[in-house]
């Protein structure tokens, strides 16, 4: 079993930053994929950031240019540093991983408990 702990939510107006930290229960590199989702009420739940076999990175075109997802294998944490948030980022954030020998997007993935980011205009 993993066990995924988001931090660093909050409140922030709109151009601010925020930085968050999932804290995973085993080696990150140990997953195949891991990053964070994001939903918004009435939507969806969608792909923000993720490393894809420890390497590639993804990013939602949404945030390219304002978020950088980072990863941290001596503490286990996977961080996303939020730049130039727009109120539309305004989203309950999930922390998601997933071993082998899924993928991305599988849906056998883990997931956090999610930590609220409200941005305000």
């Amino acid at each position: 079993q993993v066990q995924l702990v988001e931090s660093g939510g909050g409140l922030v107006q709109a151009g601010g930053s925020l930085r968050l930290s999932c804290a995973a229960s085993r080696s990150v590199v140990s997953f195949n994929a891991m990053g964070w989702y994001r939903q918004a009420p009435g939507k969806q739940r969608e792909l923000v950031a993720a490393f894809i076999g420890g390497r590639i990175t993804r990013y939602a075109d949404s945030v390219k240019g304002r978020f950088t997802i980072s990863r941290d294998s001596a503490k286990n944490t996977v961080d996303l540093q939020m730049s130039s948030l727009k109120p539309e980022d305004t989203a309950v954030y999930y922390c998601n991983a997933v071993l082998p020998p899924y993928g991305l997007g599988s849906g056998n993935g883990y997931w956090g408990s999610g930590t609220q980011v409200t941005v305000s205009s």
